[in-house]
């Protein structure tokens, strides 16, 4: 058996630009990304069925026998993966009319795909579970998805030592080889905590959990990390965090706030950028939705900012509740950016413009050989065609 996670277009849409670059079965929820913990889960081989320019990078990597085919924005847990061992061939998961997988054969999988499963037996899934369906979904769930991926990846095994300097409230922390961490406070009495591969935790750090700190990553002196925060691999942290995610070789290495919000990949704030999540008149926050070139309603109290990969921001950045940046922003100039800031975008507010493609080439060569990894031409393709989706938010706004 082989899983699939599978892209819906529409559901593509209500998650740019966060999907713009990447499946949805490839976002970071908790500690692992969601096709990680299928693979995890269900001890499979997961690829991904997504956006046609996408699959270069992230290939479907199967060409005969059956498949499962899943929603890329749903995350396992033990009583749907039971319901899914029990499919056959021909039928689907659903739940209120809401695809959740189905089995088939690789040979009708595009066909299957093309008609909506219409054809396939439903089979009626009552159980609750998680799925990303929009952009706050990320940081809503990540504390709970962090205590599940904390129990997949710890079960069965043992922590490397804690330095006796660290002052430890609990038991539930887990430190992966190389891993270090002195001199700071951790809690994890209203959570776990899990220290990835070769990561440090540097001095006068003060961490709650839930918390996860990726592989190759450090937390600064000083940092201030409250609960359902995710911190991935390659990064750098300081100021405050605040049930947040950031997904991976991205850095907020100085002072600032950063609260309800995703950052992507290869990201960079400036010193003392900072993002409100909660309007002056305490009303539900909007966020800007790429399909209807409007504002969409959250419900929620608490919404910061969503950033999309490559975005970047100079010193003393300050983002209003909602805010949406699209991949490859650069922004700087000294004023509020706006709610929406285009994807290749060059500043922000009136005076901005476009970021010529070549001219981010080069910045992003810089940026990826700084973690020793390679632009290359697929990368670049990626982001070629990104640009040109994105044409009309920044013809409207720009």
């Amino acid at each position: 058996m082989h899983i699939v996670l599978y892209d819906n277009p529409e559901q593509r849409v209500n998650l740019y630009p966060l999907s713009l670059t990447r499946p949805i079965g490839d976002f970071r929820v908790g500690t692992l990304t969601i096709a990680e913990k299928w693979t995890r889960w269900m001890n499979v081989s997961v690829s991904y069925l997504s956006a046609d320019y996408l699959q270069l990078k992230y290939p479907l990597s199967i060409t005969v026998g059956d498949v499962l085919i899943i929603n890329g924005g749903i995350c396992p847990d033990a009583t749907l993966c039971a319901a899914l061992d029990g499919l056959k061939v021909g039928e689907k998961l659903i739940e209120n009319k809401q695809f959740i997988a189905a089995k088939t054969d690789i040979r009708a999988l595009a066909e299957a795909c093309v008609n909506d499963f219409a054809a396939y037996k439903p089979v009626v899934y009552r159980q609750a579970y998680t799925a990303i369906r929009y952009p706050e979904d990320i940081f809503l769930q990540n504390g709970a998805e962090i205590i599940k991926d904390f129990n997949l990846l710890t079960k069965g095994r043992t922590s490397a030592n804690i330095s006796s300097t660290v002052k430890l409230l609990g038991d539930a922390i887990f430190l992966e080889e190389g891993a270090s961490a002195e001199c700071c406070t951790i809690n994890t009495l209203k959570g776990p905590v899990y220290i990835g591969r070769n990561s440090e935790i540097w001095e006068g750090a003060l961490i709650r959990g839930p918390f996860s700190l990726g592989e190759n990553s450090q937390v600064k002196l000083g940092t201030k990390i409250y609960s359902n925060v995710t911190v991935g691999p390659g990064c750098r942290v300081g100021g405050e965090l605040n049930t947040c995610l950031i997904w991976g070789n991205s850095s907020k290495g100085h002072e600032g706030y950063f609260g309800s919000g995703v950052m992507g990949e290869w990201c960079n704030w400036g010193a003392d950028t900072n993002n409100s999540n909660l309007k002056n008149n305490y009303k539900n926050v909007k966020l800007y939705h790429y399909g209807t070139d409007a504002y969409r309603n959250t419900g929620l109290q608490f919404c910061g900012l969503i950033m999309a990969d490559h975005a970047k921001c100079a010193i003393n950045t300050a983002f209003n509740t909602g805010t949406v940046v699209g991949v490859a922003a650069s922004i700087f100039g000294g004023e509020v950016p706006p709610t929406f800031v285009p994807d290749f975008s060059w500043g922000a507010g009136e005076n901005a413009g476009v970021y010529e493609l070549e001219k981010m080439f080069e910045t992003a060569e810089l940026v990826f050989a700084r973690r020793n990894c390679k632009f290359d031409p697929i990368e670049a393709s990626i982001l070629r065609k990104v640009f040109e989706i994105t044409i009309k938010q920044r013809n409207n706004k720009i």
